[in-house]
């Protein structure tokens, strides 16, 4: 097989993620859907990410040209897709994802929300569910766009509770309607950190609907859009990465002209038409957020992690914000109380890297003022620096 060092991996995901200053696109609402692009879609369950991806890729895009790209041009899409995680995406990927990963995630909640209204007492819950949603749908195009606690006032049922998370149906409803493409999220009350959006019919806020694509040609156009973000890479990274079965893996790389490499001693593949230049990462740093999509893009991350996993990620597998030089992660930073952003190296790199970390930092302090972020999911080494 045809061998690929861990260097070439790096430099590869380098200018790929446009993580370099010779890469970065440009600061404005062009630029943060080419940043998206460029490692496939910005992780956006927390929603601060969305913004400090951008910039890590971007010659300084700021909160308005995220938005503008978000809300008025409406060239990204914030959606739910693979591993029932939030995604802002381009349109294009979007239809990939919605098609290939989305459809799946639709049917496995319908099932396990049946079920707990059932558990909640509800007689056949499955046609209450129906009329809920079709309440619900209603009641937003009457509205235009709404949030939660206003469709609940329309359809009283929303408020039903559910037993077994205590809670009230109206966030579980109105997730269904989004994975399975009714409605879509839109401008969140507040500030660029909030998580209180508004909802809107998918077919007014898109305008032109996402393209109809098979099951079948939606998951190959999606392997092969991941193999060249990610790739070279372990078959097992891209079915983790989708959420997908083995077949499900195995038909969508069918279609596909994949090459067998060797990754360091562990078999991978790359597409046919994409090969990998031996060439050495730049010395070059970047901070980026907590759930950045490069570290998030792989299941098996030491060829850039290296020893650093048990201070960056959480219990259940979320990166913290990280501390990147040469393509790999050698620290951590967070925000202390006032604001101020704090790094850590976790490694010695000597005082050229050392420089390039303090740039990096200064850059992400400016670019976030006086705003402090607190990651949704929260990691050791991001703890300890906030509360130093």
């Amino acid at each position: 097989m045809e061998p690929i060092t861990v260097a070439a991996r790096r430099a590869r995901l380098v200018a790929r993620h446009r993580l370099g200053t010779a890469t970065r696109a440009s600061g404005d609402p062009a630029g943060v859907v080419a940043a998206a692009s460029a490692v496939l879609g910005l992780h956006a369950t927390d929603p601060a990410t969305v913004h400090l991806a951008a910039l890590a890729r971007t010659d300084g895009a700021g909160v308005a040209d995220v938005e503008h790209a978000l809300y008025t041009q409406r060239s990204l899409v914030r959606m739910l897709g693979m591993r029932r995680t939030v995604w802002v995406l381009d349109r294009e990927t979007a239809a990939l994802v919605q098609h290939g990963c989305a459809h799946t995630v639709a049917a496995t909640q319908r099932k396990r929300l049946v079920s707990h209204l059932d558990g909640s007492g509800i007689g056949d819950a499955g046609a209450w569910l129906a009329e809920v949603e079709a309440e619900t749908l209603a009641a937003l195009h009457a509205r235009g766009e709404a949030f939660a606690a206003d469709l609940a006032a329309d359809v009283p049922r929303l408020r039903t509770r559910i037993a077994a998370t205590e809670q009230n149906a109206t966030a579980r409803v109105l997730l269904q309607l989004a994975v399975d493409g009714h409605i879509v999220r839109g401008r969140p009350r507040g500030s660029w950190t909030s998580t209180q959006y508004r909802w809107s019919p998918a077919a007014t806020w898109l305008g032109d609907p996402l393209a109809a694509l098979p099951v079948e040609a939606a998951q190959a156009g999606l392997a092969a859009r991941w193999l060249r973000v990610f790739g070279p890479a372990p078959v097992s990274d891209l079915r983790w990465f989708t959420g997908w079965t083995a077949r499900e893996t195995s038909r969508a790389l069918a279609a596909l002209d994949v090459v067998d490499v060797d990754l360091d001693g562990t078999p991978g593949i790359r597409l046919a038409d994409d090969p990998v230049d031996p060439v050495e990462p730049p010395a070059e740093a970047v901070l980026l957020p907590a759930l950045d999509p490069t570290p998030m893009g792989w299941q098996a991350r030491d060829w850039f992690l290296g020893p650093h996993r048990d201070l960056l990620f959480d219990r259940t597998g979320n990166i913290g914000p990280t501390v990147w030089w040469e393509g790999r992660v050698v620290g951590g930073w967070a925000q202390r109380q006032d604001a101020e952003v704090v790094v850590r190296v976790l490694e010695d790199v000597g005082a050229e890297a050392t420089d390039a970390v303090e740039a990096a930092a200064h850059r992400v302090a400016t670019h976030v003022g006086s705003t402090r972020v607190v990651p949704r999911f929260r990691t050791p080494l991001e703890k300890e620096l906030a509360s130093s």
